[in-house]
């Protein structure tokens, strides 16, 4: 056999073209009958002695030039031909993050494209939806309270690219003609940002109403002490009263509360009951900012009427308390308040009698000071006038040349306060 195998390579020695030398190779291997460990040795003797010759094998997108082509489907013509975007680099690398780059932008064009045929009402219905979940129950209903009257006329029907600032204006116009600022306030403020879902740099140079100061009666330290005593027999009611005009919490918080919510003195406030988008009310397991989870500590007379309650201290929905409050209010002599006012009351009363801005904050779970210095530190009529008395004459001393009186602190060197 090995001289079968040299003879054959004495002839192959000679001059004989590379393409017959591999098929001779070929063959000789196929019908020598030798075992795989010898066809393997032949082979590797004849790729030594360079009659076999290995190609490199042709790389993937590779050009006879060097570069790389990779392709991305563009779009089907009308006879149904397929076309392609081609993306030619020096490395595989390169070319793959222009055709990523072409995509990306090209299905942010088809977005944006199809983000201009939405209608203002498609928008808001698809921010609506989006929120759902991540807003709580109540302003979701909110919502959708407003998407389905304020947003179904004509103005609804436009496009968003057909937005401009005279329309929106106008619309904001004519809703201010019949309704509210705070409404129109309200309506806006969910139009803005459904448009922004979509259009993301979106900007309308529109003037809302001014916003009207509302005329509301806080109560003073006589009116809750009436009102107190003119619902001993409604223990539900004079419960959910000492925890708003005390606390102070709100409706929702009261209703949410049970009796594992007392440790001691201290009320933890950590829930809320609401009302969900079908109208049905449920307990929300965080309340309404973050600053409202809380414990809130109250005096021995408030907790003594709380204990030896199961379940919820105020079994009943914040609507129940709000009409039996005002139907108990209707058969007192008082002045004409809400029941949502007892807070109003808390946080005056506290202001008055000098409590820190920061520790009624904390006490009324209020996110910031902003709402509490807009609307809740009201004047309480009582305290008001004592005040007043105290400014006036103050001020009738100053102007009739008199001496300033001893108590209060001055720099006698340049006759001002010391702050």
């Amino acid at each position: 056999m090995l001289a079968h195998w040299t003879v054959l390579d004495d002839l192959l020695l000679q001059d004989v073209p590379q393409k017959l030398r591999i098929n001779i190779c070929n063959v000789i291997i196929s019908v020598s009958g030798a075992s795989f460990k010898g066809c393997i040795f032949y082979t590797l003797f004849y790729v030594l002695k360079g009659w076999v010759v290995f190609m490199p094998r042709k790389q993937k997108h590779r050009l006879p030039s060097g570069s790389v082509r990779l392709q991305a489907y563009d779009y089907t013509d009308e006879n149904g031909k397929k076309h392609y975007k081609s993306f030619t680099a020096p490395t595989l690398a390169e070319a793959k993050a222009m055709r990523s780059e072409w995509q990306l932008e090209r299905k942010r064009g088809q977005k944006k494209k199809d983000n201009c045929d939405l209608t203002v009402q498609e928008a808001v219905r698809r921010y609506i939806d989006a929120k759902d979940g991540a807003l709580s129950p109540g302003t979701i209903r909110g919502y959708e309270s407003l998407y389905n009257v304020r947003f179904c006329g004509q103005f609804g029907k436009l496009h968003l690219d057909e937005l401009d600032d005279e329309g929106v204006q106008i619309w904001i116009s004519d809703l201010s003609r019949h309704l509210s600022p705070k409404t129109v306030s309200n309506t806006y403020g969910l139009f803005l940002p459904a448009i922004k879902m979509f259009q993301k740099h979106v900007f309308f140079d529109v003037t809302l109403p001014a916003k009207e100061r509302p005329e509301l009666y806080c109560p003073s330290d006589s009116d809750v002490k009436t009102f107190i005593q003119l619902i001993a027999s409604d223990p539900e009611l004079e419960r959910a009263v000492l925890l708003a005009a005390f606390g102070p919490l709100r409706r929702g918080e009261i209703c949410a509360l049970t009796d594992k919510d007392i440790r001691g003195n201290i009320v933890i406030v950590n829930k809320s009951r609401v009302r969900d988008k079908n109208g049905q009310w449920l307990i929300k397991k965080t309340p309404k900012t973050y600053a409202s989870n809380r414990h809130v500590e109250f005096p021995t007379q408030v907790i003594e009427r709380l204990s030896g309650i199961k379940g919820y201290l105020v079994p009943t929905n914040p609507d129940a308390i709000a009409k039996r409050f005002k139907r108990a209010l209707s058969r007192s002599e008082l002045p004409e308040f809400r029941f949502h006012d007892f807070r109003h009351y808390s946080a005056s009363i506290m202001h008055a009698i000098g409590v820190p801005d920061q520790y009624i904050i904390q006490r009324g779970g209020w996110q910031t000071d902003n709402m509490m210095k807009a609307v809740y530190r009201d004047a309480i009529s009582e305290e008001a006038q004592k005040q007043t008395i105290v400014i006036n004459q103050h001020f009738a001393l100053i102007s009739s040349g008199g001496q300033i009186p001893c108590d209060i602190p001055c720099d006698i060197s340049t006759e001002k306060r010391v702050p």
